[in-house]
């Protein structure tokens, strides 16, 4: 006999009520934009539209990895996009992405603009560019991209699900976070074999690969992402946890985890970046008083 208050799927699903949930004012079944917006351009050649969440943070760390090993053609400006004010259905933002997900990136240093979205695009744009922080020998390579691509596949799990339901739902439903609760540890296991055998996720070199998953797992067991970290006992994982701390301390990391964030430490936001200089200046004051 079926639970009197068990949900029962309509035949055909009509999106007639919020979602609830602390997105929910900006989750909708359509795309495209839903007001003009035009963008701000800087002076440099790569223009960045983003936010400091972990796929945001991804590009931030890999365009200062460039410029610390000394590719001044990496410069950029790096303008906030507020998703919970919806800056991501602005006409401006949607040209350059349609799917209005952060971050988005548009090379100005050619004849023409391109524009590049999706994270892992990015990433890979950026280091076949430059010719840097992706293995060129075959085998390097396809290791490099494998775990690339590991998690870009992975990381919806982790936050679309887990996160979702551990921390932002309106209700907290058994079900759903045991699922994903269950299947965000599998990942942190395979993460934690494969750091087991080898420095890195690619192997003896830091790459993108690198780059792209330490945002999400580094600070699920280092930083305190979802706040989760005694719930899924992440101490258990050694391995993970010396890579964090190894990237962790990389300079770059620390200055492109600053960019586009706006929460906590005052200290340690940077809502936006235009120069190497505005990493020693006061630069989210300026922008608060701005406001």
């Amino acid at each position: 006999m079926s639970n009197s208050n068990e949900y029962v799927p309509p035949k055909i699903w009509t999106w007639n009520k919020a979602s609830g949930g602390q997105f929910a004012n900006i989750n909708r079944p359509i795309a495209g934009p839903t007001h003009d917006q035009e963008l701000p351009v800087g002076r440099h050649p790569l223009q960045l539209y983003s936010l400091g969440t972990p796929n945001g943070v991804k590009v931030t760390v890999m365009l200062e990895e460039l410029l610390a090993a000394g590719h001044k053609g990496a410069e950029y400006d790096a303008w906030l996009i507020r998703i919970a004010k919806g800056d991501q259905f602005g006409s401006g933002f949607v040209a350059i992405n349609p799917n209005s997900k952060i971050p988005a990136l548009l090379d100005r240093s050619g004849p023409k603009p391109i524009r590049v979205f999706e994270s892992g695009a990015i990433l890979v744009y950026l280091a076949e560019k430059f010719g840097a922080f992706l293995p060129t020998e075959p085998a390097a390579r396809a290791e490099c991209l494998s775990w690339l691509f590991w998690q870009m596949g992975s990381a919806p799990y982790l936050g679309g699900g887990f996160g979702h339901f551990y921390a932002y739902a309106p209700a907290k439903i058994e079900y759903a976070i045991d699922r994903f609760a269950m299947e965000t540890k599998r990942q942190l296991d395979v993460l934690d074999r494969r750091l087991a055998e080898s420095e890195y996720l690619g192997g003896s070199d830091y790459t993108i690969a690198d780059m792209a998953v330490w945002p999400w797992y580094g600070s699920l067991v280092k930083i305190g992402l979802y706040e989760a970290a005694e719930f899924l006992q992440v101490k258990d994982y050694k391995n993970v946890l010396r890579w964090a701390d190894q990237i962790g301390k990389r300079p770059a990391v620390k200055r492109g985890r600053m960019v586009n964030r706006v929460n906590g430490e005052p200290s340690s936001q940077l809502h936006e970046r235009h120069d190497a200089s505005d990493f020693e200046t006061n630069t989210q004051d300026k922008l608060k008083a701005a406001e």
